[in-house]
């Protein structure tokens, strides 16, 4: 077993800690926030994320995972460094790595001799020559180690993998991060690292691309009569094209998908290539927000003005708190743009956001509604009393943009439900 420091205590740093210290390593987690430290000391975690919070107390139970205050402190003893820091995005889409670059120097005078650094975080190609300079340390290997964690389902995403990437030149740094993960089952995949940092780039841009292909092909199914559910089991059960990935919705977002598609068009335009199909793919999420907000106005009679609209779900994935680039937000907004207003509920947030109403319950936000939306599928939205909602309502509407509601049950109580994707 291996001594690893984690810089950097988000949803990525503090993930991987948790899991290196589930199976066995000895890991030490730092961040700059004083306070963030001493709650993960006590077992309390920041963010939801399923299994999280029992990996985290029984590694600090078992003293395989402690939590400090400064990079430095970790990194001391470590054998393996693994940066995950911010890397946010400017406005062009290109990543700001400064944070990067700030935790390398901060651990370079500290790492023992023959440490290996490793950059956890999506990163453009080229950033391990970046922590290479930061670092100014010719015996400390740089590598490439990209996460592919789907917010939900992260623990299971790190103990199980699909692959294990890790770029580097040389075999035998590439051998020794690589046994970091003996126990998990998983194809590793060693390759030079601007291969490894573009492999995150293109894996979140062609899921982002099938995305934004569903939702199309949902439209084209509601303007033929077609049912979009038929088709897309119709095209999933092929191999070629695999059923993930193709539930249509709002749109995309997250913490991910709007960052990286941004990124990879502007590293290939960096690179002299218009990479138009990306391009597209992000210009047709932009206009998914657009459409959702056509299909509610449309539902109560044209006009959205003082309409009141109940929203349900904020987030943008169910089993998450994260509302980074939600898509739910993104409706929401335009929603109140044309004067609609909101009354929003989601199980995992508490309080206002954006300036949107949040309330109690689902029920609480359909009171005298006039049509509620379906923005995020919370398992729990399937289950609700829809007489109850009915009786609540100023007029029983639902516009479901995730499918997840029994439109024939609703229906037979007089709602008017519209879905995705089915006529």
């Amino acid at each position: 077993m291996s001594k690893i420091a984690v810089i950097g205590t988000g949803y990525v740093g503090l993930t991987t800690g948790a899991c290196f210290a589930h199976i066995g390593h000895d890991v030490v987690c730092a961040d700059i926030d004083e306070t963030k430290i001493e709650r993960l000391n006590a077992g309390e975690i920041p963010i939801l994320e399923p299994g999280l919070d029992d990996l985290v107390r029984d590694g600090v139970a078992e003293g395989r995972l402690t939590f400090v205050v400064g990079a430095a402190v970790a990194a001391a003893d470590c054998e393996f460094a693994y940066l995950c820091v911010p890397t946010p995005q400017g406005d062009d889409g290109a990543a700001d790595l400064s944070y990067i670059e700030a935790a390398a120097s901060e651990i370079a005078a500290v790492l023992p001799a023959d440490a290996i650094v490793v950059n956890k975080s999506t990163v453009p190609v080229g950033s391990t020559h970046v922590v290479e300079r930061a670092l100014q340390r010719p015996d400390v290997k740089v590598v490439s180690n990209p996460e592919f964690l789907r917010e939900g389902s992260a623990v299971h995403d790190f103990l199980n993998p699909d692959r294990v990437v890790i770029g580097t030149e040389d075999r035998s740094t590439a051998a020794s991060v690589a046994s970091l993960f003996l126990g998990l089952t998983a194809p590793v995949i060693v390759t030079d690292p601007a291969s490894a940092e573009t492999i995150k780039y293109a894996a979140n841009s062609f899921l982002a691309t099938k995305l934004s292909f569903v939702n199309a092909m949902a439209a084209v199914c509601e303007a033929v009569g077609a049912d979009i559910n038929d088709v897309v089991l119709g095209i999933g059960t092929d191999p070629r094209i695999g059923d993930q990935f193709l539930k249509p919705g709002p749109g995309w977002g997250g913490s991910c998908f709007p960052k990286d598609t941004q990124a990879l068009v502007h590293i290939a335009e960096s690179a002299g290539y218009d990479f138009g199909l990306l391009k597209g793919v992000i210009t047709a999420n932009v206009e998914q927000f657009e459409l959702v907000v056509d299909k509610v106005e449309a539902m109560v009679g044209g006009s959205l003005e003082g309409v009141r609209v109940a929203a349900w779900g904020l987030t943008f994935k169910a089993n998450t708190d994260d509302l980074r680039e939600s898509p739910a937000l993104a409706v929401i907004a335009r929603l109140a743009g044309r004067g609609a207003k909101v009354a929003a509920f989601d199980p995992a947030i508490h309080k206002s956001v954006n300036g949107i109403r949040v309330v109690d319950s689902a029920y609480t936000a359909a009171e005298d509604a006039d049509v509620v939306v379906v923005l995020t599928e919370w398992d729990e939205f399937k289950w609700l009393d829809f007489q109850k909602i009915a009786d609540l309502m100023a007029s029983p509407r639902v516009y479901d943009t995730r499918n997840i509601i029994d439109t024939a049950a609703v229906g037979k109580l007089g709602f008017d439900i519209k879905t995705l994707g089915r006529a």
